[in-house]
């Protein structure tokens, strides 16, 4: 290779990876917490505020303020979409904080959402769910936090590392506790080390290693791998959300898997086989409105009955509701299918699951502290909060509750820190060899292998799985890692070298598809997201158990760990006596 990239390093108080709405609530808690004088540093892939998956929420925000609405149902209806696998004690957290969350975004941050006649907020409605508690900004919400996040934080002395890539968590040399995160400057090409008394892992999940997904294209699994290779904790990794209505726009387009949003199928939205015929009710009583990894298990088994590949795809049809009214309730949703060619309020679209958010992550506490001292994670990189399965609306909730959490604790825990941690220099040097490994090597072409990736994902460890799958699975994904480390990337300019980024990328999407293949391997059951058609039965209940994949002298390994339940056991309920089963009208 040419010139090895340089290694600055660089000292801060509390540093902040990632800039969805996890690490800039973080950021703006941090500095009402931390004492006078703390340095808050914010680093992030791209540029703070427009990259990410955050601005691309379009559905909206659970929070329980809706009439007969409480945080206790919001919770029963967290455990039990999750299927008796969440830790309850971050998800009672998650459905507590999100009241007082939703009040901050608006009369903090300066968030519009859409409210009702009388001026209370409009709760629209999302499937899975007991009550209309999707508290909303048209169909675009992501955007309205994001920018009003953004603002907040821009004001603010938080010093900012924008195109800085997170490669490598780095610890002290007796392994007790994180020094630093290693960076790569990709304005440069130069490498950064970071020290910190606290550091906030927000970097975003993103299952983009299936064909069809949703999420940014920076979106690259980046923080997981960074963790597996620390040696952390990973739980739930099997458990992929594939949301039911990805846009299937056709082959060469970045429009193909796009999410259109869930609140079309709670307005009444129906789904159509290829004959024209609603097809949900045969797999659950609540049809188009079950939770996400029942109707995505509906839409792949339509697809399949038809025998006739992509070809055979399912519609959403939302014209008998009136054209006019659909347009008026889902700009968002109508343009963009208009943009590509589809008519959404008068017409039907066809529609495919997509990979869409990670319920699996690092195991971490109530609190967001992680096994490694002076490691916080919030976010989509942090497991436990969703369980088996995500309600729809519940993901920018957890981000930004847990943002704030980790913001506040991080701030009172560096009060007990007094200086920084040195690094063990050799791991250091070990990540910056992992990053140079392909310069200089022979240059080879990166986005077939990523395709291939992509389709051995979704043939193999996708909506319905079984143990021979899954083993063809993981032969492929080995292959396609062991052509990755052959090939290389022309070194004579890493300023923006995005070859060798899309190379780093493909590194961690086969790292993390890996420990989501083998976790698959490890449940016998079928709970949530995860659908084995050789276990096709739940497990009993009472017994629940998560999966925890770790590194283990460059063995990925799978045990098992009983769920706790800390606050209600299956077959019980929080629900005052007397209450409804469900607040929400019966869908026509």
């Amino acid at each position: 290779m040419g010139r090895r990239p340089a290694l600055h390093r660089h000292d801060t108080d509390i540093l902040i990876i990632g800039t969805g709405g996890a690490g800039m609530f973080a950021a703006l808690h941090a500095q009402q917490s931390a004492p006078e004088g703390t340095r808050i540093t914010i680093a992030v892939k791209g540029l703070i505020g427009k990259c990410g998956c955050t601005r691309m929420v379009q559905g909206g925000y659970n929070v329980a303020l809706g009439p007969g609405d409480s945080v206790e149902r919001h919770f029963m209806d967290t455990i039990e979409g999750g299927k008796w696998l969440p830790n309850q004690e971050m998800a009672w957290k998650l459905c507590e904080q999100a009241v007082v969350r939703v009040r901050e975004l608006e009369n903090e941050i300066g968030c519009f959402f859409d409210r009702n006649a009388d001026g209370t907020l409009h709760h629209k409605a999302f499937a899975g769910q007991t009550a209309d508690r999707t508290v909303h900004k048209g169909d675009l919400t992501g955007i309205e936090i994001i920018n009003r996040l953004m603002e907040q934080v821009l004001a603010r002395p938080v010093e900012k590392l924008q195109e800085h890539r997170a490669i490598g968590l780095v610890p002290t040399r007796d392994g007790t506790a994180l020094a630093g995160v290693l960076f790569i400057d990709m304005r440069s090409g130069d490498f950064r080390f970071v020290r910190a008394k606290a550091v906030l892992m927000a970097t975003g999940g993103g299952p983009t290693m299936y064909k069809y997904h949703t999420p940014s294209g920076d979106k690259t699994m980046d923080g997981l791998a960074m963790a597996l290779r620390a040696g952390l904790p990973l739980r739930d990794m099997e458990m992929v959300q594939f949301h039911p209505t990805g846009l299937l726009a056709g082959p060469g387009t970045k429009m193909t898997g796009t999410v259109l949003e869930e609140g079309l199928r709670g307005a009444g939205g129906h789904l159509l086989n290829t004959r024209g015929e609603r097809f949900m009710y045969q797999f659950d009583k609540r049809g188009e409105r079950a939770t996400r990894d029942v109707v995505s298990r509906g839409i792949y088994a339509a697809m399949r009955q038809s025998n006739a590949g992509e070809e055979g795809a399912v519609f959403i049809s939302m014209s008998h509701l009136g054209p006019e009214n659909v347009r008026q309730k889902f700009k968002g949703m109508v343009k963009r299918c208009a943009d590509s060619g589809f008519d959404l309020a008068g017409d039907k679209v066809a529609v495919v699951p997509t990979a869409h958010y990670f319920m699996g992550g690092v195991v971490v506490d109530a609190d967001t502290r992680t096994a490694l001292e002076g490691l916080y994670v919030a976010g989509e990189d942090a497991g436990g909060a969703h369980g088996s399965n995500r309600l729809g609306g519940n993901g920018v909730a957890n981000s930004t509750v847990y943002g704030g959490v980790a913001g506040d604790v991080m701030g009172g825990d560096i009060r007990n820190i007094t200086a920084l941690r040195d690094p063990d220099e050799t791991v250091l040097e070990a990540e910056i060899e992992r990053a140079i490994h392909p310069l200089g090597r022979k240059p080879s072409l990166i986005h077939p292998l990523q395709d291939r990736l992509q389709e051995a994902m979704w043939d193999h460890v996708g909506v319905m799985r079984t143990k021979i799958g899954m083993e063809r699975g993981l032969a492929k994904i080995a292959d396609v890692s062991q052509e990755l480390m052959e090939g290389g990337v022309a070194p004579d300019n890493l300023a923006f070298n995005l070859t060798w980024h899309d190379w780093l990328n493909l590194r961690s999407l086969c790292d993390v598809s890996e420990v989501i293949t083998r976790a698959g391997l490890a449940r016998e059951n079928s709970r949530g997201a995860h659908y084995r058609e050789d276990f096709p039965e739940a497990g009993e209940l009472d017994s629940s158990y998560f999966t925890i994949a770790q590194m283990r002298s460059d063995q990925i390994e799978v045990d098992r760990e009983a769920v706790r339940f800390t606050i209600v056991r299956p077959g019980q309920t929080i629900l005052p006596e007397g209450e409804p089963a469900t607040l929400v009208e019966a869908a026509e």
